[in-house]
């Protein structure tokens, strides 16, 4: 476990939620050693003590330091893993990814510099300035990619991919969203975007290739309360972005340029 006295000195904190993810995760922190440059940590966040994930990371901590567990006591899901995380976490800014998609590590360096602007939340998108989405089940991803150009089209939402589980923001501004979805899927992530929009948090992109479910079945996101779920916050975020008083400015950095969106 990371010494506290350090933990001034730790720029990141990546999360990753798990269920069961053993040979996914194995390649995913590989990759993470290999590319991350300032000094990190990574939480491994799970539910269940028989999560088959926790001895890929005990056997491997000794060789990867600042890779630690963390016993998600809150309830299942990813918003209860996510804050489970971010309660434990000492870096300065803190990035949500998945096991299963080997593409955010690459776009690090990019949300880091955004942060590092004075951006409070970077979302990776996959639907603009040559972001692709690649992999997983089919339905799903054309699903995905639906709904969040016909979100982006209504609602004046100023982020492209608001569903995108891939965010930076800064630990300490985390507890201001108030984040309340119901544990279903990964519909926190969409809740995140759109209450930090109506925050007037300041906001930045970065394309991103995800290349998901490598290892392993993915299973189809469409189900009833799936549906219902990101449906309540389809229909919250055209309430309360489309007639918003916040200007919110867009910082975007695409590999070589960046440039800012109104």
């Amino acid at each position: 476990m990371i010494n506290t006295k350090n933990s001034k000195k730790i720029k990141l904190s990546i999360l990753i939620p798990v269920l069961n993810e053993r040979v996914n995760l194995k390649v995913i922190l590989r990759i993470l050693k290999a590319i991350v440059d300032v000094r990190h940590e990574v939480l491994v966040v799970y539910d269940m003590q028989n999560d088959n994930s926790i001895p890929v990371v005990k056997a491997m901590q000794k060789n990867y330091p600042g890779l630690r567990l963390v016993h998600n006591k809150l309830g299942r899901g990813v918003i209860n893993a996510i804050k489970s995380g971010v309660n434990g976490a000492l870096g300065e800014y803190v990035l949500i990814i998945a096991a299963d998609d080997i593409g955010p590590p690459l776009a690090i360096n990019d949300m880091i510099a955004l942060m590092d602007e004075g951006v409070d939340l970077v979302n990776a998108t996959r639907y603009a300035y040559g972001g692709k989405n690649v992999g997983g089940v089919f339905i799903s991803r054309h699903l995905s990619s639906i709904a969040n150009k016909l979100f982006y089209a209504l609602s004046g939402s100023k982020l492209t991919d608001p569903t995108f589980g891939v965010k930076m923001f800064k630990r300490e501004k985390f507890n201001e969203l108030n984040l309340e979805s119901k544990p279903v899927g990964w519909a926190v992530s969409f809740e995140f975007a759109i209450k930090a929009q109506v925050s007037g948090w300041k906001l930045g992109e970065v394309p991103l290739i995800s290349l998901n479910r490598l290892y392993g079945e993915g299973k189809s996101s469409f189900k009833l309360n799936w549906l219902r779920e990101y449906s309540k916050w389809f229909i919250f975020g055209i309430k309360n972005l489309l007639f918003s008083n916040k200007k919110n400015r867009v910082l975007i950095r695409v590999p070589e340029r960046i440039k800012a969106r109104k």
